[in-house]
């Protein structure tokens, strides 16, 4: 997508450019070129908001998320000389095998 913006906003550019040298009075049509651009501008950032996934419309899947994040318990912390827990062994003289 940003490729695509940044070959019509060359367009653009170049469009005006031309048109710019070849007018007879240039501020006029500066003017309404950026009257133009200011409307392209709102259209774009207006259809970027449907369209992404951080969009308004998505405050359902952000509502589930908190739920489900609320459901969760905090794990439990595990005892490391609990029953059934071999003790971690102390490093030897040698290096291990493995």
């Amino acid at each position: 997508m940003p490729g695509l913006l940044m070959a019509v906003a060359g367009t653009w550019a170049y469009a005006l450019a031309q048109l710019t040298v070849l007018a007879d009075r240039p501020v006029v049509l500066l003017a309404g070129a950026a009257v133009a651009a200011a409307l392209l501008l709102a259209t774009l950032l207006a259809l970027r908001s449907r369209v992404l996934p951080g969009a308004p419309r998505s405050g359902r899947l952000a509502t589930a998320l908190r739920a489900r994040a609320r459901g969760r318990r905090v794990p439990r912390q595990v005892d490391p000389d609990g029953a059934g827990r071999p003790r971690p062994r102390a490093p030897g003289r040698r290096p291990s095998a493995a």
